[in-house]
């Protein structure tokens, strides 16, 4: 069962306002990709795909779309330029949902998984820690015990930032010192949560490390930790992206993904940029659920990501 209730009105205006950078520009494209076409042709299959590139949506899943359309130009063998942009609409859509990218409400937590364990990964800088704040907010909205542990012991300024968190949400943080084991974080935050009988164990982790083998190693180390309170934990690992970074996403997607089992993403920093294509692009190429997509500052402006809604707001 979904936790956070129905995409209401007031989500889908929110997403609206947050994905006008990226509607007017990628629109704005699209229209003048086709000016004074009549049909569907391979200059404007050329153009379309350069407006796809530019709007970040990746070279692998332009064509990918790309190739989509020139099936359906060749199955109908007449398709007016006016028809491109529902067509190339329902092909995102399509290919959104064959990547696993289902219209959610929210998190939905197993029974017989409590605690339920989130393990957060991602750069410095990417609004991760924020995002757990967020996601704190909206599981106690639920109804629902949190406990978050400080694991990023590498940065002063990350243990602090969750620890005001915390205290703004109203939920326990465990902490130590700086420069302490992040797996000894780990581990005494799910003590901690087991003591409590807390429902959901939000883990923050270090944003950067020397080196992927490194990253790949402290992951790991944490993980195997945690395994010794609660066998199969973390039961989610949740790689955060900063959306306004374009293809410099996709990087960070590869090297985490490389290094430990990512099984969900949020996609932040949608509202200030116009490079909101790039969920299109990470969705398709890595095969990882967006479960979350970030559209400002507010602790309400954590949404579930939802395939359709995004479809909607990006081209109406």
């Amino acid at each position: 069962m979904a936790l956070f209730g129905l995409f209401n009105r007031e989500r889908k205006e929110k997403l609206d306002q947050g994905l006008e950078k990226t509607k007017s520009s990628f629109l704005s494209k699209l229209a003048r990709s086709i000016t004074g076409r009549d049909t569907v042709d391979d200059e404007v299959l050329d153009n379309l795909e350069e407006v796809l590139v530019t709007s970040d949506v990746g070279v692998d899943t332009t064509l990918e779309i790309i190739r989509r359309i020139e099936a359906r130009v060749k199955k109908d063998k007449y398709i007016s330029s006016s028809e491109l942009q529902s067509i190339l609409r329902d092909e995102i859509a399509s290919l959104l949902e064959e990547n696993n990218s289902s219209d959610t409400e929210g998190y939905a937590i197993p029974q017989g998984k409590k605690p339920y364990v989130i393990m957060v990964v991602g750069v410095n800088g990417v609004g991760k820690t924020t995002t757990i704040g967020k996601l704190a907010y909206q599981f106690k909205e639920a109804g629902l015990k949190v406990v978050l542990g400080a694991a990023d012991t590498f940065r002063a300024a990350a243990v602090e930032q969750i620890a005001i968190w915390g205290e703004r949400v109203g939920v326990p943080v465990v902490r130590q010192q700086m420069g302490s084991d992040p797996a000894s974080v780990a581990f005494d935050t799910l003590q901690s949560a087991m003591a409590q009988n807390a429902d959901v164990v939000l883990i923050d982790t270090a944003g950067r490390l020397h080196n992927k083998k490194g990253l790949m190693d402290e992951l790991t180390k944490i993980k195997r930790v945690m395994q010794k309170q609660i066998p199969d934990a973390p039961h989610d690992v949740m790689l955060v992206l900063d959306g306004s970074t374009g293809q410099n996403a996709f990087e960070q997607a590869k090297q985490f993904t490389a290094a430990t089992d990512v099984t969900s993403m949020t996609i932040t920093k949608l509202d200030g940029t116009a490079k909101g294509g790039v969920v299109i692009g990470i969705s398709d190429q890595f095969k990882i659920p967006v479960r979350y997509i970030g559209l400002g500052e507010g602790m309400k402006d954590l949404q579930p990501f939802n395939r359709r809604a995004f479809v909607d707001s990006l081209f109406n």
